[in-house]
């Protein structure tokens, strides 16, 4: 190996080096906490809780409340309101419980209410939101139709898997599992595991029998 080449690859390890250590030292830096100001922004934020560097679009703070002890990943998207400014008056539109974990570049989305309950846990890349687009007319384009909202509530104790997509409407109970890649909607009933799009109960927990698997609904034939 010649000198130059030498010094060439000496000089990229430090290149190296520098460029993930300042990486790393901007990630612990960067990360919000309540005692930032970024946290200060937020209608609650609970001693202990953490978004992680870099993060997503936040706005509309005031309206949102994150409990204690949650960890929230890197480029997850907090949003309450249509745009950043907005008069939303003075009751919270997203809230999260306490010891929640929210995977990377997961999108909570609230225009009404979203409530979610301790100890939820998610994957990453997880889509919640209270608000669907109207299409009532044809002749106008979707989205400048005036869109319809409906409340979500996540249970305490439940996991969403990656890419777990929650409808408007969504009630789930406590202690759900929802399997990765699902769409939910309507109510899901307590400790049950749900799959599919849309999500349906495949399995539930039945006193005195533990965890079934629950039998598919009988096909209908017209």
């Amino acid at each position: 190996m010649s000198a130059r080449s030498a010094l060439h690859r000496y000089r990229r390890r430090l290149a190296w080096r520098a460029v993930h250590g300042l990486w790393a030292a901007a990630q612990r830096a960067g990360g919000i906490t309540a005692e930032t100001p970024a946290g200060q922004r937020f209608g609650a934020f609970g001693a202990g809780s953490l978004i992680g560097f870099p993060a997503g679009a936040l706005y509309g703070e005031r309206s949102i409340e994150i409990g204690s002890g949650t960890m929230i990943g890197a480029q997850v998207s907090l949003s309450a309101g249509m745009v950043p400014g907005q008069d939303l008056g003075e009751v919270p539109l997203l809230r999260i419980g306490d010891r929640c974990v929210i995977g990377r570049g997961s999108h909570l989305v609230a225009h009404y209410s979203i409530t979610i309950g301790d100890d939820v846990f998610t994957g990453p890349y997880v889509y919640i939101t209270d608000q669907n687009h109207g299409y009532a007319d044809p002749d106008v384009p979707i989205g400048r139709q005036w869109p319809s909202n409906a409340a979500v509530s996540i249970g305490s104790g439940s996991w969403l898997g990656a890419g777990v997509i929650i409808l408007p409407g969504a009630v789930i109970g406590r202690n759900v599992v929802v399997a990765a890649g699902s769409v939910v909607r309507g109510e899901v009933p307590d400790c049950c595991v749900i799959a599919g799009v849309p999500a349906r109960v495949v399995r539930e927990y039945v006193s005195g029998h533990g965890w079934t698997r629950r039998a598919p609904a009988p096909e209908h034939h017209g």
